[in-house]
């Protein structure tokens, strides 16, 4: 088990709302498709969990907002956690396995 948690960010319509009026492709995140996961410190109960939300949502928002618009011009410039909330449907997991046999490597270090 890794000392660490998961978090998965799934976009509300607020979002695809935002989303559709910067782009006329008519693409726009899939809601019901594959998400990224966020590894985030873990924690001990739903105090801790929200603990831990307030201190990794705004990092979490901006991917979330980069993923499909790289000008930051566009995005909101008032992103709270509310703003969070009403854009995202989010899970947080307390257990995370790692069934691998090989170390984890990150990419961009």
């Amino acid at each position: 088990m890794l000392n660490r948690a998961a978090l998965i960010v799934r976009p509300k319509q607020p979002y695809l709302d935002w989303d559709a009026k910067l782009d006329n492709s008519g693409i726009t995140p899939d809601v019901k498709g594959e998400q990224t996961v966020y590894l985030i410190p873990e924690f001990e109960d739903d105090e801790h969990a929200k603990r831990i939300l307030k201190r990794v949502f705004s990092e979490v928002f901006e991917r979330e907002l980069f993923e499909w618009h790289i000008d930051k011009s566009a995005w909101p410039s008032n992103r709270t956690l509310r703003l969070f909330q009403e854009w995202f449907d989010f899970e947080l997991h307390s257990v995370v396995e790692d069934l691998c046999s090989f170390a984890i490597v990150d990419d961009e270090a």
